[in-house]
């Protein structure tokens, strides 16, 4: 079997690749909603892997691994990768997590970091309350994960928050030493949250980037008695081409609430100090930006040797990237802790991937499918619909 060809379209936000071959077998891979310019970057990579043995995959990835980056090169990368497992899936006749070593579990634990409503304000109370609607989902999920400090409006809306000017442009572009006052407001925050949640749901907190090691350090201790699941991108993370496990290290020696970081990074190698200077205690890796799926294997087989436990990032990866997260959580070791789960955008984004159990999430598990490759494929006739003009041949 040999690749034909390499296409990328745009349906919503979300950047679709779909590699074919001369077998009539193709496979589907998803970026991030947060990426609509991917193509360009997809396509980069054609003439490096056409006529090359899709069910070769490693060797397929050799190919253009080494020529990814941080975003969007390494999202590019990865959406080619989810493609090609997907295809030698379905040429076996197996599901992908057969391909990675076999399933550990049946049903895959997430966390709710997606289905939301907007936040009021950023009051304990509007905190509160926001917590308590998502605490209501159908999907009763046993983690969520609300935005703090500088991954929230707290910077714009409360006064005094931090030292320095505040940007209002820029995705994660505020940085510097919180107030007193405003180290305060974001744990009364988390005691708020705390209070709605109690024992029975766990609360994981997107914190960053942009503290300082001190307010880190700070918040860090303030919130021990609360025992949050962890705190995420507290230094580095969205948008941050770059580690810093020295600076981790410090935070993490200093406070048993568990720290977390890893949602941006590309390739197994810009996790290896994290790991070996036991900097963090979680990290999530998305199969959307780190190199795909067996890339995310290995960085979790890594960190379980090192005692460093899993929380994948998958909050923007659509449907097909849930499928991806589905087939990889169900072959990681046993550090694994559960994904974030992704929601489509649209509601008719439903109405195009077949394949999903119905309902998806039950007790905040999903039931692992068996279907060969990812176990989802498009609805072609319903999908045509949304491809925009001068797509039209994306599926022919």
């Amino acid at each position: 079997m040999k690749i034909t060809d390499l296409k990328c379209t745009t349906i919503g936000n979300y950047p679709i690749v779909r590699i074919t071959t001369d077998a009539g077998i193709d496979g589907f891979g998803q970026a991030e909603s947060f990426k609509p310019y991917l193509k360009p970057f997809v396509l980069f990579y054609k003439d490096l892997i056409v006529g090359e043995d899709p069910t070769d995959v490693e060797r397929v990835m050799l190919n253009i691994r080494r020529m990814g980056s941080f975003k969007p090169w390494g999202a590019a990368v990865s959406a080619i990768e989810m493609a090609l497992w997907d295809i030698a899936g379905k040429a076996a006749g197996i599901p992908v997590y057969k391909l990675l070593g076999g399933k550990i579990r049946d049903k895959v634990l997430v966390y709710n970091g997606a289905i939301r409503k907007p936040m009021a304000g950023s009051s304990p109370q509007d905190y509160a309350e926001n917590t308590a609607w998502m605490l209501e989902a159908k999907e009763k999920f046993k983690i969520v994960k609300q935005g703090i400090g500088y991954h929230s409006g707290m910077p714009q809306n409360v006064p005094d928050f931090s030292y320095g000017e505040i940007h209002k442009r820029g995705r994660s572009a505020n940085r510097g030493p919180l107030t007193e006052k405003g180290l305060k407001h974001v744990v009364a925050c988390v005691e708020a949250m705390k209070d709605v949640l109690g024992d029975e749901v766990g609360l994981a907190l997107d914190c960053g980037p942009g503290w300082t090691i001190p307010d880190a350090i700070r918040l860090a201790k303030a919130v021990e008695g609360l025992n949050v699941m962890w705190l995420e991108d507290l230094l580095t993370g969205d948008y941050t081409p770059y580690v810093m496990a020295d600076q981790y290290r410090e935070v993490t020696r200093s406070t048993s609430t568990p720290i977390h970081t890893g949602e941006q990074i590309f390739l197994r190698q810009h996790f290896k100090e994290l790991f070996e200077k036991q900097a963090v205690n979680i990290v999530g890796p998305d199969p959307a930006d780190v190199g795909g799926i067996a890339e995310l294997k290995w960085i979790a087989e890594y960190a379980d040797l090192h005692g460093i436990l899993m929380a994948p990032h998958g909050t923007g990866d659509g449907l097909i990237g849930l499928a991806a997260l589905v087939q990889m959580s169900a072959a990681l070791p046993r550090n694994y802790i559960a994904f974030e789960y992704p929601v489509a955008q649209t509601e008719w984004w439903y109405d195009i991937i077949e394949g999903l159990p119905d309902p998806i999430v039950v007790d905040s598990y999903i039931e692992v499918w068996d279907r060969p490759g990812l176990g989802v494929t498009f609805n072609v006739k319903e999908a045509k619909k949304y491809l925009k003009d001068g797509e039209g041949d994306f599926f022919d």
